[in-house]
């Protein structure tokens, strides 16, 4: 049976081509794909697609976008066999994070990409990466996708979306998974690490459209200022922080500090304690330096990365987690997102 993908454009580089006329960069109509790469019609793929209007830059990214953007999911996913989503790179993480998240019981591909240049530039890394999505997101094996989760594919890797960081802004290798394999590593083959990707399930997906943004991240520098944090964590109606540490989870041990955190967990406001580190996992305890977080309440987050810890913290909210429950949810793997 062909495959069947939508090709969904929400904004961002790669969609830039030049116009024939002024030589202006200027969005593409994607539903005219087969003209910009007559290499797709190599594909035995049936691909079709839809823009988002108005395109956005993906530093506008809002928890509205991610609504939208998993309702098109939602309202297509019978009619598909997997789906392809263009996105801008700066905020790609976040999305992909978030996505992971309200996509629950999902079992087919949803593959971001973007580029670091627009498709209309020679040297465009958007090509390739738009190709390899597409053939990713159309893999299947006895009848079944090879990638049914939300995944990213950027310069010769697919990794799991909600553990990755944009660590470059200017190099094609632009995303980092510091704390998980790749699921897939393309150069003359395709070679997937399926014992590492999430197999599908057989419930009916679920698409959660509540997310709640009461949330702040506070990172932690030499000489932050008292007034600064106890401003934040005094903020109105703030209901989580991730508080991006040191090392494996370490912060300082003044008292005015650890005190300011201990009187927000006691007024019902969450602390989820992330490292600053690309690579490594926060382990409350192991220092000195991270003992008096743990006995206040502040929760620890393992390896998980602050973009997906920011996802998940809205998701919870937003079904309308509080308290222990909370907390238990924050140290539990939910979509692979962190690593007990």
């Amino acid at each position: 049976m062909t495959p069947s993908l939508l090709i969904i454009y929400t904004g961002g580089t790669i969609g830039m081509v030049k116009d024939q006329v002024t030589g202006a960069l200027q969005p593409y109509h994607f539903e005219d794909i087969y003209k910009l790469m007559p290499v797709l019609n190599n594909f035995d793929y049936k691909l079709e697609s839809v823009s988002f209007s108005p395109l956005i830059d993906s530093s506008n990214v809002t928890p509205s976008f991610w609504v939208k953007l998993a309702t098109v999911i939602e309202e297509n996913y019978a009619k598909y066999d997997g789906f392809v989503v263009l996105h801008g790179t700066d905020t790609m993480s976040y999305s992909a994070s978030m996505l992971s998240f309200m996509l629950e019981n999902l079992d087919k591909p949803v593959i971001f990409t973007g580029s670091q240049l627009p498709m209309g530039v020679v040297r465009t890394d958007g090509r390739d990466n738009f190709i390899n999505a597409i053939e990713i997101a159309a893999a299947r094996s006895d009848g079944k996708p090879l990638v049914p989760e939300v995944a990213i594919y950027f310069e010769n890797k697919l990794m799991r979306g909600n553990r990755t960081s944009k660590f470059n802004a200017e190099n094609f290798n632009a995303f980092l998974s510091g704390n998980f394999p790749s699921l897939a590593q393309v150069g003359v083959h395709i070679r997937y690490n399926t014992e590492l990707i999430l197999k599908p399930v057989s419930e009916k997906l679920i698409v959660h459209k509540k997310l709640d943004n009461s949330v702040l991240i506070l990172k932690l520098f030499p000489g932050i200022a008292e007034v600064v944090v106890k401003n934040a964590l005094n903020i109105a109606g703030l209901k989580g922080v991730i508080l991006e540490t040191y090392g494996a989870g370490n912060a300082p041990t003044d008292g005015w500090f650890i005190e300011a955190l201990s009187q927000a967990i006691l007024k019902g406001i969450t602390v989820y304690n992330v490292t600053q580190c690309k690579g490594g996992a926060v382990d409350m305890g192991k220092y000195e330096t991270s003992v008096k977080l743990g006995e206040i309440g502040v929760v620890g987050g393992y390896d998980i990365t602050t973009e997906s810890a920011i996802a998940k913290m809205m998701y919870l909210l937003g079904e309308g987690y509080q308290g222990e429950k909370l907390k238990e949810l924050l140290q539990a793997p939910l979509r692979g997102e962190l690593t007990v």
